[in-house]
């Protein structure tokens, strides 16, 4: 799944520009509002959030962020895969041990400036993992320790994971593909993080004509 992270294997292809493009103006975005952490999530499953976000991290990093990548994806994560990290130690044992977020921080091979916390071993009960007050501390802690943190979460509409994690948030971005989300899938998970009050800063669709590169649009 490495080949997936473009801004590393193919820096200098449209999609990777895109990916530098899409971290350009989620920093303007956040001018009037700081965004210090930033939740990554599609509407339904295989719909692209985890290499946007992935990639995302690496371009936030790239220029000159410190970033910490969070995989808080405890049904189905990938993180760990796409960055060829262990997974072995990350957010389920560090919530569960209540123990130090430095202790399950990965650093990525050619990425200064970027640290990885996998999923750890897929816990019984991903929604009390998440909604737990230790998983706000631990966040908390990992926002003070960087300039930028961005999480992964289970897709909005299957399961009420996303919506837990959006009120411990910044700003949520809603990541959409072509030629398979559907509009009223689109609207419901927007509608559904609304309803928790989440700061939806907008969304991006990827899977478009090469040529194309990543468009998104920005409220």
């Amino acid at each position: 799944m490495a080949n997936q992270l473009v801004t590393l294997s193919d820096p200098r292809s449209p999609a990777a520009e895109a990916y530098r493009s899409l971290y350009i103006n989620l920093s303007f975005s956040g001018q009037e509002r700081p965004i210090r952490s930033l939740l990554v999530v599609s509407p339904g499953p295989d719909e692209g959030k985890s290499v946007t976000l992935a990639n995302l991290a690496v371009v936030a990093a790239q220029m000159g962020q410190q970033v910490v990548l969070v995989d808080c994806d405890l049904r189905q994560p990938q993180q760990h895969e796409l960055f060829s990290l262990r997974n072995d130690a990350g957010v389920a044992t560090v919530i569960a041990a209540k123990g130090e977020a430095a202790s399950a921080l990965q650093a990525v091979a050619d990425v200064p400036g970027l640290k990885v916390m996998t999923s750890g071993p897929v816990p019984v009960s991903p929604t009390q993992v998440l909604a737990s007050r230790s998983m706000e501390t631990l966040l908390n802690a990992l926002v003070e320790s960087a300039d930028l943190v961005l999480v992964d979460a289970p897709p909005v509409v299957a399961v009420s994971d996303a919506s837990v994690m959006a009120t411990k948030v910044d700003g949520v971005l809603l990541v959409l593909k072509a030629g398979q989300t559907k509009r009223d899938y689109a609207r419901q998970a927007k509608e559904t993080l609304e309803k928790v009050n989440a700061h939806v800063i907008g969304a991006v669709l990827n899977n478009v004509a090469a040529d194309a590169g990543m468009q998104g649009y920005y409220k």
